[in-house]
Parts: C-alpha cells; sequence; structure tokens
C-alpha cells in the first residue's frame, strides 16, 4: 500500500513570503552587491545584470544560509565574487577594471566636480598599484565598512593574515598621500 501524502501548502503563499523576503533582502543589500561586485572587477555595463544573478541565486540558495555559520554580508559578497569570476572569465577580452565610487551627484559645483574627480582618481590610482589580497582587504574594511573577522571569512584567510594586508595597505595609502602632499609644496590642513 502507498504511503499517504500530507497535503501541501499552498504555493501562492510560499512563492509570497519568499518574493516578500528576497525583495525585502534586494532593498537592504543591492548596493553593497553593486559597490563588491565594482571592487571585484565587473565592468560598469555588466553591473546591473551582475546584480540580478547575484540575487538568483539568493533566491535558489536562502535556505542553505547559516547565520551562526557567518553574517549575510559576507555570504553576499561570496555569491557576489562568484558571479562575478564566472562572468570574467566567460570573457576571453575582459579586462579587469576596480572602480570604487559611484559617478557624482548630478550638477555638482564645477570646482567640487573637479576636486571629487581628482580625490576618485588618486584613490583608483592608489588601488591599483596595490596587490589584489591588500586591495580587496583595504576596500572591505576602509570603503565598505566590514570587520575584520567579516573580511577573513568572506576571503576565507587567517584574521591575523587581514590585519597585516590591512596593516600594509595603511602604511602605502599615508605614503602616497605624504608624497601628494610634498609634491603639492607642503601638508594641507591639520592632522
Amino acid at each position: 500500500m502507498p504511503p499517504s501524502r500530507e497535503p501541501v501548502a499552498s504555493p501562492a503563499g510560499v512563492h509570497e513570503d519568499a518574493r516578500a523576503r528576497l525583495g525585502a533582502l534586494y532593498q537592504a543589500h543591492a548596493d553593497f552587491v553593486v559597490r563588491i561586485s565594482r571592487q571585484l572587477g565587473a565592468p560598469a555595463a555588466q553591473l546591473e545584470d551582475v546584480v540580478h544573478d547575484v540575487f538568483l541565486v539568493v533566491h535558489r540558495r536562502f535556505d542553505e544560509y547559516d547565520a551562526r555559520r557567518g553574517s549575510l554580508r559576507a555570504w553576499l559578497y561570496g555569491i557576489s565574487r562568484n558571479v562575478v569570476l564566472h562572468r570574467l572569465r566567460g570573457q576571453a577580452r575582459a579586462e579587469r577594471r576596480l572602480r570604487m565610487l559611484p559617478d557624482p551627484e548630478p550638477r555638482p559645483d564645477p570646482d567640487e566636480r573637479l576636486a571629487r574627480n581628482h580625490a576618485v582618481s588618486l584613490v583608483q590610482h592608489f588601488l591599483d598599484g596595490l596587490d589584489e589580497d591588500r586591495r580587496m582587504v583595504f576596500a572591505l574594511i576602509e570603503i565598505e565598512g566590514l570587520s575584520a573577522p567579516e573580511v577573513a571569512e568572506a576571503l576565507g584567510v587567517k584574521l591575523n593574515t587581514v590585519y597585516s594586508r590591512l596593516r600594509l595597505a595603511r602604511q602605502q595609502f599615508k605614503a602616497t598621500v605624504d608624497r601628494l602632499q610634498r609634491g603639492r609644496g607642503g601638508p594641507h590642513g591639520g592632522a
């Protein structure tokens, strides 16, 4: 005699809950995924597709997420990293570029725009000069605000390795800023 089947919950109700959960996650973390995707080298023209792909994976795998094993942002970082690397591998001529900051707000003052563009260019030049390990640690901690333990988890390295890479990247950044200030005739402003 075949086993009796239990009644199944309404698929419409299940889909609505999943859709609401995904919508809330998207609202809370889409900007983070965009920034991380940029830092991982996703071309600006593909960012919308990358974010879409990341949240498709999140939707399919959300039941696998266990908050006891790590933070949601670290989990999203891992998914974003895999999606971006998959896209980059699929493009033989893809040039990996790091874009850290969003475009300036519309119609800023010309002097502000020039100063912002100059700052973005300097930071980008600094980041381009770092090796990938230091660049990711520096960007995730200093720009994205992740904690060192979150970065260690996301990158799959020891916490002391994260602190070492961060210390070296900060030293390089300070040296770069000092060199630029000397080149302009001395430091500007206070400590």
